[in-house]
């Protein structure tokens, strides 16, 4: 038997992605923060000289989460694409992407590598464009989804190469003492 499936079929398909894909992009991406303490909760990052035009710190969770929803939705489009032959390979770099996404906060504010951090976003950067184009290969709307994210990395890189310049040995700085800490005398 082979029937060709309505519209609304493939519609409700999508959607049945979409409820799996958007909120696992969103729960992982905001669990990968959590690991170390980030924004105004690390104290090495407190210290740091920021660039006038940084943001703030409300801002980055609220991007990441309208970033997230995004890229869940295109995952969940390519995932629904049955019969392409670029979908594994699609779904593959998007894997490989997010795994350098979510290890960004570790390498910035676990391990206070500035450099790392910006060689980390390039090398993102690149695999986004080259996701988006194998994305479009497959759906169009679903390259359209990645387009933000890839600019958000643009713009973080930005921020970082100001950082960078404005802390030159940021990688040494030591993080300021906590006032929560118990003093032994």
């Amino acid at each position: 038997m082979s029937e060709i499936a309505s519209r609304g079929q493939l519609r409700l398909a999508f959607l049945r992605w979409a409820v799996v894909t958007v909120p696992f992009i969103l729960l992982t991406g905001f669990a990968s923060a959590r690991f170390l303490p980030t924004g105004s909760q690390n104290g090495w990052f407190v210290a740091l000289a920021k660039p006038q035009g940084m943001p703030e710190q409300w801002v980055f969770p609220a991007a990441w989460a309208v970033l997230y929803v995004l890229l869940g939705l295109a995952l969940a489009m390519i995932i629904n694409a049955r019969g392409s032959r670029l979908q594994r390979p699609a779904i593959i770099l998007f894997a490989i992407m997010m795994a350098g996404n979510f290890a960004w906060p570790l390498v910035f504010f676990g391990a206070h590598q500035v450099q790392g951090s910006m060689i980390l976003i390039g090398a993102l950067g690149v695999l986004a464009l080259v996701t988006a184009v194998f994305f479009a290969r497959v759906r169009i709307v679903a390259a359209l989804f990645m387009l933000p994210y890839i600019a958000w990395l643009a713009y973080a890189g930005m921020l970082l190469y100001q950082i960078d310049q404005l802390n030159p040995d940021a990688a040494n700085l030591a993080p300021g003492r906590s006032t929560d800490q118990i003093e032994v005398k």
